[in-house]
């Protein structure tokens, strides 16, 4: 994609069929400027600068992460789970693979044949995690619901490089972050109720972040927690 330079920053700048502006900075300090087609080009350069400080903020988040391990699914690696890192052990045996976890060894199991890749232990263990997830997100949104004041109508997992959740408001739907499992609880309580509060404000503004302060007073430290972390840059994309 080529790069502009507005404000002094080189921006990755996309015109398509949308009704606001987005901006999103991605891990490695990219920037991407998405617009609705006909924006002139005054109206982005004073986007862009409103937002200069925001951009250099999280750039600079970005730089200090620490980089993300390479896996290779293999007994003694540390894999997370609900914010405790816990040990792998595989065993290569006949039959369907499966994992399961360990709580008292702190140790999570992985059984796939001998002839498995990284790559195909990597999927069971996702299977495994997506699993976990889908467990969780009904009783988490039973109980947060009623607190909000506003239901979703249906929900789903995906992987998302760039955000932890979005929430279709129209059809009232939100979308979780499978990395979320691998976060303490209540950094998945934190996005839930997040997007469940853009069924009241579509916008980040005050009203947004007001009602957050009502729903979940702590939310900042979630909130903190998730912005520490580095999501898996082969994951596609998606929104808040």
């Amino acid at each position: 994609m080529p790069l502009t330079t507005i404000a002094g920053l080189e921006i990755d700048l996309v015109r398509q069929r949308m009704r606001s502006l987005r901006l999103t900075v991605y891990a490695g300090g990219r920037i991407r400027v998405a617009v609705p087609l006909h924006t002139p080009a005054t109206a982005v350069e004073e986007f862009v600068r409103a937002r200069h400080a925001w951009i250099q903020k999280h750039q600079q988040q970005f730089a200090t992460r620490a980089p993300r391990p390479v896996l290779q699914y293999v007994s003694g690696e540390q894999h997370p789970f609900l914010g405790r890192l816990y040990e792998l052990q595989v065993t290569t045996a006949p039959g369907r693979p499966r994992a399961w976890l360990d709580e008292a060894t702190a140790q999570l199991h992985l059984h796939v044949p001998s002839e498995s890749t990284s790559a195909q232990r990597a999927a069971v263990l996702a299977a495994w995690y997506r699993q976990q997830l889908k467990q969780r997100i009904p009783g988490l949104l039973q109980h947060w619901e009623p607190v909000v004041g506003r239901q979703a109508a249906s929900w789903g997992v995906k992987q998302m490089r760039t955000r932890w959740g979005t929430c279709n408001i129209g059809a009232r739907r939100i979308w979780l972050n499978l990395e979320l499992i691998k976060r303490p609880l209540p950094c998945l309580e934190y996005v839930v109720v997040h997007e469940l509060t853009h069924l009241h404000e579509r916008l980040h503004n005050a009203r947004f972040w007001g009602l957050l302060d009502q729903f979940m007073p702590d939310w900042r430290t979630h909130k903190n927690e998730l912005n520490q972390v580095l999501l898996p840059p082969s994951s596609q994309p998606d929104a808040d």
